[in-house]
């Protein structure tokens, strides 16, 4: 399995912006399509946005659209979500995921996971 390692999480203002970034090793990042996903307490974890093998296609969840965008640049094996006009309920701890074989929203088709970031948006 590849290993997942995010950064780039911390506490900002509402109507701020963060980038985070996945940094995947132990196999061939190209391989893999990317999500991210984000938990709060008590909660199921939501998706949050994908992108395939390539970088061609990536889809969001609605709460975020307009406002996040991921990308991903395969020579330095690494996806990100940037996240603007953040809003205090984008507050969660943020992970990264790969899957090899499946593009799609669900959880299920993810491999590995990364151990999570905390984002923290003020009111």
């Amino acid at each position: 399995q590849v290993q997942l390692v995010e950064s780039g999480g911390g506490l900002v203002q509402a109507g701020g912006s963060l980038r985070l970034s996945c940094l995947a090793s132990g196999r061939t990042f190209s391989d893999y399509a990317m999500g991210w996903f984000r938990q709060t307490p008590g909660k199921e974890r939501e998706f949050v946005a994908n992108i395939d093998w390539t970088g061609g296609t990536t889809s969001y969840a609605h709460s975020v659209e307009g406002r996040f965008t991921t990308s991903r640049d395969n020579a330095k094996s690494t996806a990100y979500l940037q996240m603007n006009s953040l809003k205090p309920e984008d507050t969660a701890i943020y992970y990264c995921a790969a899957s090899r074989v499946r593009f799609g929203p669900s959880a299920d088709y993810f491999d590995s996971w990364g151990q999570g970031t905390q984002v923290t948006v003020s009111a």
